[in-house]
């Protein structure tokens, strides 16, 4: 049996391959392209595709794609061979520079949000030489970029590497400021916890909610759910710990640095956490991850659900996104230091984060905005749809005393006067975790917990950057121009602090008194769903900054608006629709049949000629008879409200629309069902409970 460390990687063509197999000067060009986005010299293209496509064969490899994330929010690939004809009419193995570099997809075809006609077919994948090229099943996938024939980016990826590329240039000036000068590179790094469900497949497929839409639109609640907190970390079922076992040797044989599994709170509920790697490579790897969920939960006999809340009244899912700045020497630029300027370099770094977080906390939260998140953002399980920092009782207490020129009262005698006195060391740990934060600092990194489970984390993260860097920008253009250095950056800090204190929040994300105090006293944005916030991408702050950094162009900013916001609507259509159809075709014909079953019963009692009570049935017959007709009403409501749909040629107009006439309708029409669901027999009730699906697996 092959061990961890010879399975690990061993479906990639990582460094120990490039190393051993490319010519020297190839691989260290190559190597210098990974490492500090240089760029590649194209000539060494065909060498390192022939090296390559060798060792994909070697592997069992027929064919190769260039794998990429187009605006769909999956991942795309078309498989060519990579046999060629031979003049004995045989085939030979041949892959060219041109096309590992270079690809063509049918550019129509994917969202381009107005960007490309649909009489405009062509684009151009570009390859990612800073992500590894991998195999999976027999095909060698090279991740790639995406963009229109004219240039523009139609996918996730190209403004990624964009908003990285934006960050590191200001941030080289600033540790440039400090005497930093031997860093040639910065970049974030990024480490998704993904959450998940696992229902069996015999369930699911009784299920056309789950198969269309990813999530339950009719259910009641079962005698028991999360309330004995007793899963969290419980001891995992055997089926469930062979998918685990099974998942783990998926992800290790393609490089991804699976690490810790476990329960999660709600009952079929798990979640598997990486290491941390640089941020365009967790983007990757998190793709693959929850594919590579799906398709071993598939051998399981069972289903992956990753939407973020497939079944009301428990926790949904998310996934955390723990990011950090690093220098490829190694340090991590959120960690506090050990001498005066690394703690003075520390906190305006700090400073950067809280100041991008405040200025965009509109862009932070339309980049996880999906008609499945906003059923999960605001409940028990995650932090509330208001953007908030949480930095933990000491380090909130240390800017304070910054701001206010003051000795810290943790540090006798300590003046706060940066880069001449130390700043005070503290542990990670002096301070409590934060469940209902949205964004918390956790010793040297911050956990963004408002992604949804679903989701690609390239948009969080893209806008993430991009803020960021406009902090940075305004820091370097102030500082690299002052005769006063060490006073110039006490007083940016102190001024970053008094202008941007209003973000941070240490209390309970939940307490409705917080809410309150966050829209009315602090004036922090509350948009509560999709069609509230995405049209803010479009805000004139939100435009100029991304395209003064190169992340995206007006164009593009505009297309992704027009994507997200189409795709919310198709998305609650759909749902509206699953709805309609089981509503009318399984529901109402199941409440009719029981309660005519019960008026059997009631006859064939009364027909006996003795006095016999049928008050069961009777109140149960009446109730069933009133919600059937209501049911039926409900249906017409929103089969009008659909109608509707599709006659505003504004996208904005359209999704307001869906969110005010069509999302309170399907709430209707749901509560009506499941109180059918309450008194119907399970002999008639044609679909699994929330108990079938909940507790199925064992």
């Amino acid at each position: 049996m092959e061990t961890v460390s010879e399975v690990f990687g061993s479906m990639v063509f990582d460094d120990r391959v490039m190393k051993a197999n490319l010519p020297e000067d190839v691989y260290r060009s190559l190597r210098k392209t990974i490492d500090e986005g240089s760029y590649l010299d194209p000539s060494l293209a065909n060498e390192v595709a022939q090296v390559m496509k060798n060792w994909a064969v070697s592997k069992g490899a027929t064919h190769f794609t260039h794998w990429f994330q187009p605006l769909t929010g999956i991942t795309a690939e078309k498989h060519d061979s990579f046999i060629s004809p031979s003049p004995d009419g045989g085939v030979i193995m041949e892959f060219s520079g041109k096309e590992l570099i270079k690809g063509e997809p049918d550019a129509s075809s994917f969202p381009s949000g107005g960007l490309r006609a649909t009489f405009e077919a062509r684009g151009y994948t570009a390859w990612d030489p800073t992500s590894y090229a991998f195999i999976k099943g027999k095909t060698l996938c090279i991740p790639t970029a995406f963009c229109s024939y004219t240039g523009e980016a139609l996918d996730k990826k190209t403004p990624l590497l964009r908003s990285m590329a934006a960050l590191n240039k200001q941030a080289l000036r600033i540790l440039a400021l400090f005497g930093n000068t031997d860093v040639k590179y910065v970049y974030t790094s990024v480490g998704p916890e993904q959450e998940y469900f696992l229902i069996t497949k015999e369930m699911y497929d009784q299920r056309p909610d789950l198969r269309y839409t990813g999530r339950t639109l009719f259910g009641i609640q079962p005698p028991k759910g999360q309330e004995m907190e007793d899963h969290y970390f419980g001891t995992l079922k055997p089926r469930v710990e062979a998918f685990m076992e099974d998942l783990n040797v998926e992800l290790w044989k393609l490089g991804i640095y699976a690490k810790t599994q476990h329960n999660e709170v709600a009952p079929a509920q798990h979640e598997l956490a990486p290491i941390y790697t640089r941020t365009n490579v967790a983007t990757d790897h998190n793709q693959l991850t929850m594919e590579t969920m799906q398709k071993v939960a598939s051998r399981h006999g069972l289903v992956c659900l990753l939407h973020e809340k497939p079944f009301a009244g428990v926790n949904g899912s998310g996934k955390h996104n723990n990011w950090s700045i690093q220098t490829d020497r190694g340090a991590n630029l959120l960690k506090p230091g050990d001498t005066p300027y690394d703690n003075a370099q520390f906190l305006l770094f700090l400073c950067a984060v809280i100041k991008a977080v405040d200025d965009y906390q509109d862009l932070l939260r339309l980049a996880v905005s999906t008609a499945g998140n906003d059923h999960r953002l605001g409940a028990n399980e995650a932090p509330p749809a208001i953007i908030s920092i949480f930095l933990g009782d000491e380090l909130t207490a240390i800017l304070d005393a910054i701001e206010k020129d003051i000795p810290y009262a943790g540090t006798e005698h300590l003046q706060m006067k940066l880069g001449v006195d130390v700043l005070p060391r503290f542990s990670k740990d002096t301070t409590d975790r934060n469940r209902t934060s949205p964004f918390a600092f956790t010793g040297n990194k911050f956990e963004f917990r408002m992604v949804g489970s679903s989701d690609s984390i390239a948009c969080t993260n893209i806008m993430l950057n991009s803020a960021v860097a406009e902090s940075l920008k305004i820091y370097a253009d102030r500082l690299e121009n002052v005769d006063d250095f060490e006073t110039a950056l006490h007083e940016m800090i102190r001024k970053t602090i008094k202008d941007h204190k209003r973000i941070i929040f240490n209390g309970n994300g939940y307490d409705n008194a917080w809410i309150e105090e966050a829209e009315k006293v602090r004036g922090l944005c509350n948009y509560r769903t999709t069609a509230d916030c995405m049209p803010h991408i479009l805000d004139e702050k939100n435009v100029q900054m991304l395209t003064s950094h190169g992340v995206f162009s007006k164009a593009e900013i505009e297309s992704r608006c027009e994507i997200m916001l189409e795709n919310y609507c198709k998305t609650v259509i759909i749902e509206a629709n699953t709805m309609v159809d089981m509503a009318k075709t399984d529901i109402a014909p199941a409440t009719a049949a029981y309660s005519a079953h019960l008026a059997a019963g009631i006859a064939e009692k009364r027909g006996l000629g003795i006095d016999i009570p049928c008050d069961y049935e009777i109140s149960t017959c009446r109730e069933l008879s009133f919600l059937t007709d209501d049911i039926s009403a409900k249906v017409k409501e929103l089969e009008d409200a659909l109608l509707e749909t599709g006659s505003s040629e504004d996208i904005i107009a359209e999704a307001n629309m869906i969110r005010d006439s069509i999302l309170p309708r399907m709430g209707e029409l749901r509560a009506s069902c499941d109180q059918a669901e309450a008194i119907t027999s399970k002999d008639y009730w044609p679909y699994p409970s929330y108990g079938d699906l909940l507790f199925s697996v064992r």
